[in-house]
């Protein structure tokens, strides 16, 4: 992983679920405009979600989204300090439930390494392209 690389991990509610699962949230300044968060599903299995940094920094305070990840505080009267973060799939749904402070505390690590308005200048065309022309077995 790249060495200037954001990685935060916490246990999140996933809706449903009375047990809390690990996840991780993580940002490469090599791809500069995303996000990951991951849900371990098993020893050494993870899935992962990948999506625009700027859905994550917006959905701190507002609602975002309007396709399969959509990120709000949490309803009113509930608790301020939880973001809801829903994943929709043809696979299924999930909504998150994680702490807002964690998240502006990545969002702001994220900011740091590359601030909004330079993402261009950090992007690694190179390797979007080999990811996009390689073949995966």
């Amino acid at each position: 992983m790249d060495n200037n690389a954001v990685q935060q991990s916490q246990f999140v509610y996933l809706s449903g679920c009375e047990t809390p699962v690990l996840s991780r949230l993580t940002y490469v300044p090599g791809a500069p405009f995303t996000v990951t968060m991951a849900f371990k599903v098993a020893p050494g299995e993870w899935v992962e979600w990948e999506f625009a940094r700027d859905l994550l920094i917006t959905g701190l305070h507002a609602p975002a989204g309007i396709g399969d990840i959509r990120i709000r505080p949490d309803l009113p009267g509930q608790s301020d300090d939880m973001l809801v973060i829903e994943l929709e799939s043809p696979d299924g749904y999930a909504a998150v439930e994680i702490s807002r402070n964690d998240v502006q505390r990545f969002v702001d690590a994220t900011l740091a390494r590359v601030p909004l308005g330079y993402e261009s200048e950090r992007l690694d065309i190179d390797t979007v392209i080999a990811c996009l022309t390689t073949t995966r077995p």
